[in-house]
């Protein structure tokens, strides 16, 4: 479509540009005239250019345009090769440079005299040994320079002292003012030597000093400091890693070590290319470069188990995904190290300039590095939510479990930030714009980057609303279990906040959302067509709507029931005759526990009426049965005092919101009279206020001389007035006469 739309065009400026010359052609001819094409027309000449063209004319750019769009197709396809033959192609290249390796082994020693040699021509034997005495003098008096500044600072790590072993911040403010110190040091010794070297040095000579001094000294004293603040090998009880001493130092000693490799590394291509000899010539860039990837693989496969108790860390929370990453981080550190070298193997088989100047410069070091420490990062990150996050609120297993899911939560937002940084880092290393490439400088790189950036902008979200809800979850259900009722589940424990009811259909909604719509955000950002998804969507909608009428009757009930506060997760209700405490809502159900164990599961469309018991406030109202000669105000009396007593109790006064009083006789019967006394209590504390009260009463009742009524026999015998002196035939008629009685009163 797009060739063509191009082929009407054109045709459509030839006709625009040889209107004259056409006037004069008979429409017999049969050569088209050669004409230029222009860039833009308007739809006026575009009417005319198609009034007064021929048929011949047509004919021959149609086939001039058809050519060209082959053309142009077939070389297209020649650039592009399939990837087996470009696997193939990078293979040969590598190996070839390889051969190339072995090739000019016998070239390294000699071309490395060479470069010694030419080193000493441009300064002649008198002039190099001058300057590496120089060099010498200047870095002894840049160290005297650097002891003498700790000398007059020893007094900075004075207060640093930690009072604590577990004292986090107190080895932090330790090691943190050392390494400060050292770094100190570190800039004393180089403004020191860089003085010094502008003053006794010339232009020439600075250009040989500064790479040794660099490479050879400054970087890896560097590291030593990070090192030691890291490891702190010989400060066990100020360490912030886990890991054992013996570790510590073994992996501070070759941290050194390899890094001093490394800038050997770089300083000696620095200084051949210096003194006139090409990395070709002797490869000894390869050498090197090799020896330093197998010093990390021999140091990370001895230091295995301490790079395993590092990568774990200490927090008793972690989970089997850490113990994975921590186990297999030795390993990891090995592939990444035989990555890089393949990858600097690959860019030297291309020889591109770029590419070498970056490679020389370090780029694949740093690279490595950040790899290598991406997964310390992480620990880092544990380590630090660990100690800054704050302390769990409540008790029990509902707070415990929403500390532990905020935990995650910033633990993955800190892996995401973490992630970003390095991923920064090794584009900077590389000279690569990230934001030239996501605006559009590469094509492809573009849509990439903006795929991830989408992905981890969403990914971020989710945790943000993941935290913010699990952690107003956690301060309402927390809230709720302060004082649990352990008998609550008779008939109306306290049940949750609306909050607590409500959030975590909003955590499950709100996460569903963010993970569609960035979902398909991400997917645009590839260049795919969302259209079609979102057309599906609709459709899809639509045959639920269709087909699932139930289940919409369902979801649409549970808004409205959510919406009027008709019940929260904890509440006893009546569903029907169905009666149990809400343990679970979801979006088309909902499930209550009666107090039995059982667990019924309530579709929102069928419920009809929902009758709570859990709501607001609850009134009990407990009956006793007295003698009928019983004094009713002195049971008034008794269930004052202890109504207010009760209110007064620390353990039971916040359970009241009205104190247990009498309500005089409410009947009789034929064993006493029923006097009931009642109260208001919170949702939930009923039940234990009520076993309170009837112990008291209990207590009260036989403190004052009260039985309670219950039922009996009385046999009257007349004549009788002396029952103490009953013989036992006396006593035994006045037993079968009261069985009598009782078998007619009791037929059953």
């Amino acid at each position: 479509m797009f060739h063509l739309t191009r082929l009407l065009m054109a045709l459509f400026s030839i006709a625009l540009l040889s209107g004259p010359a056409l006037a004069q052609v008979s429409s017999t001819t049969s050569e088209p005239s050669t004409v230029t094409i222009p860039e833009d027309l308007t739809p006026e000449q575009v009417d005319g250019l198609v009034a007064r063209m021929s048929d011949d004319q047509v004919r021959a750019i149609l086939l001039e345009r058809l050519d060209a769009v082959a053309e142009k197709q077939a070389a297209e396809a020649a650039d592009r090769e399939d990837p087996i033959t470009e696997l193939n192609e990078i293979w040969a290249e590598m190996v070839a440079s390889w051969t190339h390796v072995a090739v000019t082994v016998p070239n390294i020693f000699t071309a490395q005299v060479e470069a010694i040699n030419n080193f000493v021509g441009t300064f002649g034997s008198t002039g190099a040994l001058t300057l590496l005495g120089l060099i010498l003098s200047v870095l002894i008096v840049g160290y005297i320079a650097e002891k003498l500044f700790g000398f007059f600072t020893r007094n900075w790590l004075s207060g640093a002292e930690m009072a604590d072993e577990n004292d986090l911040w107190g080895a932090v403010k330790y090691l943190f003012r050392r390494f400060c110190r050292e770094i100190a040091g570190l800039v004393v010794f180089y403004v020191v030597i860089r003085a010094l070297g502008r003053g006794l040095l010339t232009h020439e000579q600075i250009v040989y000093a500064a790479p040794f001094v660099l490479y050879l000294i400054w970087i890896p004293r560097l590291g030593a400091a990070a090192s030691r603040f890291i490891l702190a090998p010989n400060k066990p009880h100020y360490r912030l890693v886990n890991i054992d001493d013996h570790w510590a130092k073994y992996l501070h000693r070759n941290l050194i070590g390899v890094l001093f490799l490394i800038g050997f590394t770089l300083f000696i291509l620095h200084f051949n290319e210096l003194n006139g000899i090409t990395g070709g010539e002797t490869r000894i860039g390869f050498w090197l470069n090799a020896a330093t990837h197998i010093y990390i693989g021999v140091v990370a496969w001895k230091a295995r188990e301490g790079l395993s108790q590092m990568m774990l860390g200490t927090d008793p929370d972690h989970t089997k995904f850490d113990e994975e990453v921590a186990h297999y981080y030795p390993y990891f550190a090995i592939g990444v190290s035989a990555v890089i070298w393949l990858l600097v193997e690959f860019l030297v088989a291309q020889r591109n300039p770029v590419y070498l100047h970056m490679l020389v410069q370090g780029a694949h070091y740093t690279t490595m590095f950040w790899l290598l420490i991406a997964p310390a990062l992480d620990t880092l990150i544990r380590g630090l939510v660990r100690h800054l996050q704050p302390p769990m609120m409540g008790e029990g297993p509902v707070a415990e479990r929403a500390y532990k899911s905020t935990k995650r939560s910033y633990i993955r937002i800190g892996r995401v930030l973490a992630g970003i940084l390095v991923i920064l880092m090794i584009a900077r290393a590389w000279d690569l714009d990230l934001s030239e490439i996501a605006g559009g400088g590469d094509e492809s790189g573009s849509k990439v980057i903006q795929f991830f950036i989408i992905i981890a902008i969403g990914y971020i979200l989710n945790e943000v609303v993941s935290l913010w809800i699990n952690w107003r979850l956690a301060k309402e259900q927390t809230a709720a279990e302060e004082s649990p009722d352990q008998e609550a589940g008779e008939g109306g424990g306290s049940g949750g906040s609306r909050l607590a009811t409500v959030l975590p259909l909003l955590r499950v909604t709100a996460q569903v959302a963010i993970t569609v719509i960035f979902a398909l955000l991400a997917l645009g950002a590839l260049g795919l067509d969302i259209t079609p998804l979102l057309a599906g969507a609709g459709i899809l909608g639509l045959a639920i709507g269709f087909g699932a009428q139930k289940l919409v009757s369902d979801i649409v009930g549970g808004i409205f029931f959510l919406i009027d506060d008709a019940f929260r997760v904890g509440e006893y209700v009546d569903i029907g005759g169905t009666m149990g405490t809400v343990e679970k809502i979801s979006i088309r159900s909902m499930q209550l526990r009666h107090h039995r164990g059982l667990v019924h599961t309530i579709p929102y469309g069928e419920i009809q009426k929902i009758t709570n018991f859990s709501r607001d406030w609850v009134i009990m109202k407990l009956k006793f049965t007295v003698p009928f000669d019983t004094d009713p105000n002195k049971v008034k009396k008794i269930f004052k005092k202890i109504g207010a007593e009760m209110m007064e109790d620390e353990v039971h006064k916040d359970g009241f919101l009205q104190p247990f009083k009498s309500q005089g006789v409410f009947d009789f019967d034929d064993v006493g009279m029923i006097i009931r006394g009642k109260f208001m209590a919170k949702p939930g504390k009923q039940f234990t206020l009520r076993k309170e009260i009837f112990n008291r009463v209990k207590a009260a009742f036989k403190e004052n001389g009260i039985d309670f009524a219950r039922r009996e026999v009385r046999v009257a015998i007349p004549g009788l007035d002396d029952a103490e002196n009953l013989t036992e035939e006396q006593k035994a008629a006045v037993g079968a006469a009261a069985a009598d009685a009782s078998k007619a009163q009791n037929p059953a």
